[in-house]
Parts: structure tokens; sequence; C-alpha cells
């Protein structure tokens, strides 16, 4: 009979496996070791699921949000998307060529604690925009089943549960294994697209073989707004309710490791990655800018106003209605189907920017769990958060459109920012000209849907919360964990080392002068505390604090003969005792003798001590020295000796 423990630990060691990726080094820029590789345009399908699929629900909430002004609107967002938004991700696609955005160009203006903060602001704002991506998708692919002709009646009006059917279904899918996404979205994009072309060219027929609907349409307009100029105005006021149309360019950055480079590529500078990926951004953003255009026409003179409302026929399923009205219920079935399976799928890139994004922030600052690395997990904290959500918003599209439109446009806003601050770091004084103005539009675009819509603020910052309250407890419950990952000694540092294996006595010190008189002091204070022979065996150990937000480090000594007599090992970390712990143990593993620490005991309050420790690296150093070799080494008789004074 298997035991608990034993499938407990068959459980545990299948969550913690990773079902799409090998295992990789850690460091800001991980290499992407055994990952499969695809042609850029069948990579643009995979962020195409969540791209392409906002079809699906696009023109119905531009004709709800702009009425008649929706394809002057419609217009004024595909020439931001063009020369907006596509110039911008070209930079992020140039500067962050291994899938980390424009939040990884941001993080590099700014360190210590405000570049962390940062972090956890903008993955809010990205968490906000992917997970939604997820929900509304799968919402709006029930609204889809809710209106066929052919979908049973027991299960008509039932959107919440339908929703969360399909939610847990993407989750099942990740939960498998992912490796075949990629030839998925291929199909499915392919016969989405094909079938709105169809769609929107026997809508555009009709349109142009009829006058009296264009008459009718800017009859309207003009009855409505007047001045041409007016409608321009106001169009350019309303179109900032339309950014859903802006949903896949951060996508699009973040599935770039999956593109197929170039013989020359190298890790620093894979050109022909970025290259694909640049095409990738283009033609992606040039067939939705054709469809989103002639969608907005079509649907805008096709349909009665009146079915664009809750609980109308075209409510969030715009090129649906136009597919059954005027194609039959078999080839609108069909479009349902293709639309539903898409609409389905869109979270998978929405998933895959998330399990890309979180690996790569937070268990590497120390803010997560360190099962934050796996997949597995992380798919069943997004599916159960996307869970929530659906039934938060009885899984409603319109409900959603503003919380989504606010994390689309804050992630593309940072884009923008960051991409100005590079082009003036480089001194590219005429694109950081260009690229302000684009900052300037997509500020405005921010506020205005802010402003029109704060229920999308409220949500991100329900993310944001949740985000830094996990981050601020993880950090706390790892605060005695070994975070060094190597220790490399210099041929000097292992001579100190090694010539005194046998009595080595190592001694922490914080050096003020630095002149001979305060090491000969400082070793002098050792010897007489500590009851000690002589100075001989001692070697003193400075460790620089550089980032104490940092959690993982590289521990690099260097040994050095101050003032021709005291041996000194140097080091930076971003934390005192961890560094000291990690050295002990590699000294002790190094000579397979248990060396000496002698620490100054840190006067004050302890609490505030160990705050100190928390957030500068440095306070109440002994005890947490001793705590983090407790629980690296259990067994006391190989532990390495901390002596406080």
């Amino acid at each position: 009979m298997t035991s608990a423990g034993g499938r407990g630990g068959r459980l545990r060691a299948w969550l913690l496996s990773d079902p799409t990726r090998p295992a990789q080094p850690q460091g800001p820029y991980p290499r992407e070791t055994g990952r499969r590789h695809h042609a850029w345009w069948k990579v643009m399908c995979l962020t195409g699921v969540d791209y392409f699929s906002t079809l699906g629900y696009q023109p119905g909430i531009a004709a709800l949000a702009a009425g008649a002004l929706s394809p002057v609107a419609t217009l004024v967002l595909v020439l931001v998307t063009l020369f907006g938004a596509l110039p911008v991700y070209r930079r992020v696609a140039r500067d962050s060529p291994h899938g980390e955005g424009s939040i990884a160009m941001l993080v590099r203006l700014l360190s210590f604690w405000p570049g962390k903060l940062l972090v956890l602001v903008l993955l809010g704002f990205a968490a906000t925009d992917f997970i939604i991506t997820i929900t509304l998708s799968a919402a709006d692919a029930t609204a889809h089943l809710d209106q066929n002709p052919f979908w049973p009646a027991a299960l008509q009006g039932h959107r919440v549960a339908v929703t969360l059917a399909l939610v847990a279904l993407l989750g099942a899918v990740f939960l498998r294994g992912f490796g075949e996404a990629i030839g998925i979205a291929v199909v499915l994009v392919g016969t989405y697209l094909t079938l709105n072309a169809v769609v929107l060219v026997d809508a555009l027929w009709l349109v142009a073989s009829e006058p009296g609907l264009v008459s009718g349409w800017s009859g309207a307009l003009t009855a409505r707004h007047g001045d041409p100029l007016l409608a321009v105005g106001l169009a350019l006021l309303v179109f900032p309710k339309l950014a859903l149309g802006l949903s896949g360019f951060e996508t699009g950055v973040a599935v770039m490791p999956h593109i197929r480079g170039g013989h020359d590529d190298t890790e620093q500078r894979p050109t022909g990655r970025i290259r694909g990926a640049r095409r990738l951004l283009t033609t992606a953003a040039v067939t939705m800018s054709v469809f989103l255009v002639a969608s907005s026409v079509a649907t805008t003179v096709l349909i009665p106003a009146d079915a664009f409302r809750a609980g109308g026929a075209a409510n969030g399923r715009a090129l649906a209605y136009l597919a059954h009205a005027h194609l039959g219920p078999v080839f609108g079935t069909v479009y349902d189907l293709s639309t539903i399976a898409v609409l389905a799928f869109a979270g998978a890139s929405a998933m895959a920017g998330l399990l890309n994004l979180v690996p790569r922030y937070l268990p590497r600052y120390g803010m997560a769990p360190a099962w934050a690395r796996a997949v597995r997990p992380l798919v069943l904290v997004f599916t159960a958060v996307a869970a929530l959500i659906t039934v938060l918003f009885s899984a409603s599209v319109d409900a959603q459109g503003g919380a989504y439109a606010t994390g689309v446009l804050v992630l593309i806003t940072s884009a923008a920012v960051a991409v100005t601050l590079a082009a003036r770091r480089d001194r590219q004084r005429g694109r950081a000209v260009a690229f302000g103005v684009i900052t300037v539009v997509f500020v405005y675009t921010t506020g205005a849907n802010v402003a029109q819509r704060p229920d999308g603020v409220k949500i991100a910052t329900c993310f944001i919360a949740g985000i830094i309250g996990v981050s601020l407890l993880s950090r706390l419950f790892r605060a005695f964990e070994l975070r060094v990952g190597t220790v490399d000694l210099d041929p000097t540092a292992r001579r100190f080392v090694t010539e005194r294996a046998d009595r080595l006595r190592l001694v922490a010190h914080e050096p003020e002068r630095g002149d001979a008189e305060e090491y000969r002091a400082k070793l002098a204070q050792v010897v007489r505390d500590n009851d000690l022979p002589s100075d001989a065996d001692l070697v003193l150990v400075e460790v620089t604090v550089t980032d104490p937000s940092d959690f993982e480090t590289e521990l690099r000594v260097t040994g050095t003969l101050r003032h021709g007599r005291y041996p000194v090992l140097r080091t930076a970390s971003s934390s005192v005792p961890n560094a000291l712990a990690a050295l002990l143990l590699h000294v002790r593993d190094l000579t397979r003798r248990r060396p000496h620490l002698y620490v100054d005991w840190s006067e004050g309050n302890p609490a505030g001590n160990f705050l100190r420790y928390l957030a500068f690296g440095q306070g109440e150093i002994a005890s947490v020295v001793q705590e983090i070799l407790r629980q690296q080494e259990p067994d006391r008789s190989r532990r390495p000796h901390v002596h406080t004074g």
C-alpha cells in the first residue's frame, strides 16, 4: 500500500517539475537552453490568439462606447497603433530581447527598493492585463455559445458556470504541458482570420451595394454631432474606451524567446530574434488595423444600435451577429466555433506571459516562495485568481472591459516612457522627442480611460496590493535563507584560507578610516575579548553592501594584505550576514575544517536591528549568521563556529 507521505512526495515532485522549459541558470537574463524555437510568423499566431481574438468583442464594445462615431474613433485607434504603440514596442524588442518586456527597461533606471517597488506595481498592472485577458476571453466565448441556435437550452443562461469550465480547461492544458501550443495557435488563428475575412468582405460588399446604408449612417452622425471637425474631436475623446485593440503588444514581446534566431545570434545580442520579433509586431499590427477598421464600419452601419446593449443579440459578438444574419446559421455556427476556440485559447498567451514574467522577478527578489519558479504551482494560482475574477464580474464582458483597458494602457505607457528615456540615454535626440510625443498621447489615453472607467484602477490596485503583500510576507519568511549561489575565492584569498586551514579564524570587520591603527586595534580587541594567544591566525573579512533589495547574489572574494601585515578578505553582497554565512560554509567545504567567525554583538533594540537587516542588509549580524548556518547545516558537528563579543 502506498503511504500518504509517498503520494504527497510524488505530488510535490510533479508540481515542482516543469513541463514546458528546462532548468535555467539564475540571473536577470537566463539562457534559454533547450527551448523549441519557431519561425516568427508561427509565434505571431501564439500572441495572435490574444490580439486577434479581440475581434470577437472589440467591434461591439466600440459601437457601445462610441455609437455612430465608432469608425472614426477606431481610425484614431489604428493611427495610435501604427504610429505610437508599434514604434515603441519595436524598440522594446531591441532592448529586451529575452522576453522581459518594458518592465526590465524601467527597472534598469532604478536601483534599491524603489526599483523593486516599481517592478511590483508594474507586475500588478501586468497581472490585471493578463488575468483579465483570460477571464474576459472566456466570458466572450460563453456569450457566443449562449447566442448560438444549436447550443442546448439547458446550458443557456449559465454563463458563470460555463466560463469557469473554460478557465479550468485552460489551466488543465498548462498543467498537462504546453509543448504544442504554437502549432495549435497557427491552425486556430489561420482559420479565425479567414472566417472573419469572409464575414467582413460580405458585409462591406453589402454596404457598398446599398448606398442608402452609408448615407443613413453619415446622416445620423451629422445630426448628432454636426460639424465634422467636432465629430473628430469627440472621437479623440472617445477612443480611449477602445484601447482593448492595443492588447497584443506586451504579449508580443513576452513570447520573443520562442522566435528562431539567426546562426550568428549571441545571448547578449540575438539579432535574428530581434529582427523576427519586429516582423511579428509589424505584421500583427497592420493585420489587426485592417480588420479593426473594416469591422467598425460593417458593424456600425449594418447592426441596429439597440442590439449592442446589454442583453442584445450583438452584445459582445458583433461579427458573429453579421455571420448569422447574412451568411446563415450553418456558416454562423462554424464562425461561432472558430471564435469560441480562439477566445478560449486566447488566455494561453496571457498565461504564457504571466509564467514568463513572474519567475523572472519575484522569486529572484525573494518576494515569492522558491516554488514560484515552477510552472504548475503558478498555473494553479493564476487559474484560481481567474476563477475568482469570473465570479466577481459574473462573467460579463462589458464589466471587465475597463480593467482590461487599464492594464493594457499602463503597460504601453510604461513602455513609451522606457523607450523615451533609452533614446535620451543613447543621445538620439530626434527619437527621444518622437517617443516623448507618443508618451504624452498614451498618458492622455490612460488618464482618460481611468477617469471614464475607474473600476480598472480599482481592480489593478487590488492586484498590486496582493502582490506587495505576498512579496513582503515572502521576504520575511525567507529572511534566513542562504541566498548566495556561488562563492569564488581569488588566488590570494584562497592562500589566506588554506595556509591557516587547521586554525582559521575569521573576523567580521566594518572599516571606517582604513589606517593601520584601526586594523591593529580591531585584532587586539578580538584577541582580548576571546582570550586568544595571538592574532597570527586571524583574517579580517570586509563585506560591502551593494543593493540590499536584491535577494540572490554571487560572492566574489578577493584577498589583500593591508599595510603589509593584515590579511583581509573583501567581498560585496546584498546582505552582510548572508555573505558571512556563505563564506564560512564554503571555507569549511574547501578545507574540511570548521572555521571560526568572530563578530561584534549588535547593540540596540533587537527588533530594530532585525528590520535594518531586512531593509538594508546589515544590523542583526551575529544571530542572523547563526540562524542561517543552523538552517543550512542541521548537523552541529559540521556547523562553523560563531563567536560574539
